[in-house]
């Protein structure tokens, strides 16, 4: 799957995902090649990407214009890989394996994503991420509506929310002023409420239209 992803990342970034995704591997495929397969699973709507966001009519510069992958359902992605629920929520008896971490926050996110991409359809509007080339400023989600007007969401698999996790959306704020009317932390947290500089933090089961 990360071979898929690598097909639209920089030279750089593909050896480097290209190389986890196939770690011990002799046969790596090449960079076209893995386009060609990406391309494919996007036709069969396997693969479901989400576009860059490029704004107009905003001064923020040098954005990447890659858009971030997922598969069309996180409990495929959770399939391919041989994780489950159990092996995501270790017990108490149970050892935290290496990487859990990792693949249950992108499993979050991808989650996350599928519901804001449902409900963002039904209101004509479309989602796209942020982030900029040299990685200093990150957002997941970007809705954006037809009147250009944003709403700016990030996810987060943990039951709290500190400042650190929406430095990127008060950094949004301040680039875009009114465009932006709301922003969001979507996480695995017991109740919604609001930050004290106005950021929004809701459970992810509690989203809905």
């Amino acid at each position: 799957m990360r071979a898929y992803a690598a097909a639209t990342a920089s030279t750089a970034d593909y050896t480097k995902i290209l190389n986890a995704a196939t770690a011990g591997g002799p046969d790596k495929p090449a960079k076209a090649t893995a386009g060609a397969y990406r391309e494919h699973l996007r036709r069969l709507f396997i693969l479901d990407p989400v576009e860059a966001w490029t704004p107009a009519f905003v001064p923020l510069k040098r954005l990447t214009n890659s858009p971030k992958h997922f598969l069309a359902d996180p409990a495929l992605a959770a399939r391919l890989i041989g994780v489950t629920a159990q092996g995501l929520h270790p017990t108490a008896r149970g050892p935290v394996l290496p990487g859990v971490g990792t693949w249950l926050g992108a499993l979050f996110e991808s989650l996350a994503v599928q519901s804001v991409r449902v409900y963002a359809e039904a209101m004509n509007a479309r989602v796209g991420h942020l982030r900029s080339k040299n990685g200093d400023h990150e957002v997941d989600i970007i809705v954006e509506a037809a009147d250009m007007s944003c709403v700016g969401i990030e996810v987060k698999a943990a039951d709290t929310v500190g400042d650190n996790d929406v430095k990127h959306l008060r950094w949004l704020g301040r680039e875009i002023g009114d465009r932006l009317v709301d922003r969001i932390v979507l996480y695995a947290g017991p109740r919604a409420y609001r930050r004290s500089h106005g950021v929004a933090v809701i459970p992810l089961a509690l989203l809905g239209p």
